[in-house]
């Protein structure tokens, strides 16, 4: 039985250890495989006053079906509900799920799991833990680990969108050398660059006591203009929260020092913490409770782009959108790469404009270079997980239409011919 995070005294393993043993990681699985929970009506299941994200269907258990990969599935539900949360991404340890187990058991709730599931088909896609404090009016506070359960691509890229929308991210580095440690931290110096990283504070917490993690903090940011600060050595469980609990009320306060590129936390006892409340049954010489936590702001909803009703293209895209399976798609003009449509979600507009005039130009090169008969390309890509569609609109020289489908709920046959009943009401209307 975990112990909850105040009262542990040291790290065990997890310091040193960059993989879990296999049979923690088969237990895992084995939990994955829960009978999903039968709601009784629709608007049970759709209830809009639940801002949570996946919908609870046990008291550790969490489900959220989706049509795309689950990093995209989490990046668009992040924009859409802009929720408040931490998240601890692991550097040569595996400190943040002993993190997580301490949380669960000082706050006496279990630590949850949010199953990814293909829709349709039920497959678990990925498993992500965090563990859930209380805050004002029911409102709760995520504590997300970055180690996910799923494939290599998806669990990199699952860890990136967590740390790169965190309110507060946290990295915890275990004993590398320096030269292990900048190899180790090189994709998230790589994705901070790339962007869009909306995460403005980061936090290094270094697990053994040497110079390394304090220097490497110094070049993550880069010229992105990401707060990061580095804490003293964290040598047991409850240093490491205390760092994560005042960098979060600082965070929370605006307490952050601008322009700051990388500085020392405080030391553990001159630093404040959030609410972890400490069990009724523990002893009079357990340390004074701690402060409560700050009430989270309102869950805000994106605003979708405002669009032009006299523009026959957006009804267009309204009317693709809604074809089983599609996920984003645009109208563009193939000469400047101009779009005049888009619905859905990612890949965005400009991203299916510029590759799609990029495949139609490669396409018309491709025939040349054979000998064939010159027109305009009808185009299908199938990989693992999604079609690509690339079609020139019939009745409109120099437009085209590029669409990216879930290749596991899309029949590229039926696609096709919707999108060819689509393009005769165009052309007569």
């Amino acid at each position: 039985m975990p112990k909850p995070i105040h009262q542990m005294s040291q790290w065990d393993a997890s310091v040193h250890n960059s993989r879990i043993p296999e049979e923690t990681w088969q237990a895992t699985r084995e939990l994955t495989h829960v009978a999903t929970q039968i709601l009784t009506n629709r608007e049970e299941y759709l209830a809009p006053e639940r801002k949570e994200i996946g919908r609870r269907i046990g008291d550790q258990q969490h489900e959220m079906f989706v049509v795309c990969d689950p990093s995209d599935a989490m990046l668009q539900q992040f924009e859409q509900n802009a929720p408040d949360f931490i998240a601890i991404h692991d550097v040569a340890s595996d400190s943040s799920a002993r993190i997580l187990a301490g949380l669960a058991a000082a706050t006496q709730r279990k630590v949850q799991k949010l199953v990814i599931r293909r829709q349709g088909h039920g497959v678990a896609l990925a498993t992500l833990e965090f563990a859930e404090l209380p805050g004002a009016s029911g409102q709760v506070l995520r504590v997300y680990s970055t180690r996910v359960d799923a494939d290599t691509q998806q669990r990199l890229a699952l860890s990136r969108v967590l740390l790169g929308h965190a309110r507060l991210g946290v990295v915890m580095i275990g004993d590398l050398p320096a030269h292990a440690l900048d190899t180790a931290l090189l994709p998230l110096r790589e994705a901070i660059a790339r962007g869009p990283w909306p995460s403005r504070h980061l936090l290094v917490v270094p697990l053994t006591a040497h110079g390394a993690a304090s220097q490497q903090a110094l070049i993550l940011p880069g010229r992105s203009g990401v707060q990061v600060t580095t804490t003293a050595p964290a040598l047991k469980p409850s240093d490491a929260w205390t760092y994560i609990s005042d960098a979060w009320n600082r965070v929370r306060g605006g307490g952050a020092v601008p322009g700051a590129a990388a500085s020392v936390a405080p030391s553990a006892a001159a630093a404040g913490s959030i609410a972890v409340p400490t069990p009724v049954r523990a002893p009079a010489a357990t340390p004074a409770a701690p402060l409560p936590m700050e009430p989270m702001p309102p869950t805000r909803r994106s605003i979708p782009p405002a669009t032009d009703p006299g523009n026959p293209w957006q009804a267009y895209v309204r009317q693709c959108i809604e074809i089983t399976g599609m996920i984003s798609c645009c109208v563009f003009e193939l000469g400047t790469q101009r779009t005049l449509a888009h619905a859905g979600s990612r890949p965005g507009p400009a991203s299916l404009a510029t590759q799609g005039a990029a495949l139609h130009q490669a396409a018309l090169e491709a025939a040349k270079a054979m000998g064939l008969p010159a027109g305009p390309p009808d185009l299908s890509v199938t990989y693992s997980a999604h079609h690509l569609v690339l079609r020139a609109i019939v009745g409109h020289p120099g437009l085209a239409l590029h669409a990216v489908l879930d290749s596991h709920a899309a029949n590229l046959t039926l696609v096709r011919m919707k999108l060819q009943r689509l393009d005769l009401e165009v052309a007569t209307a």
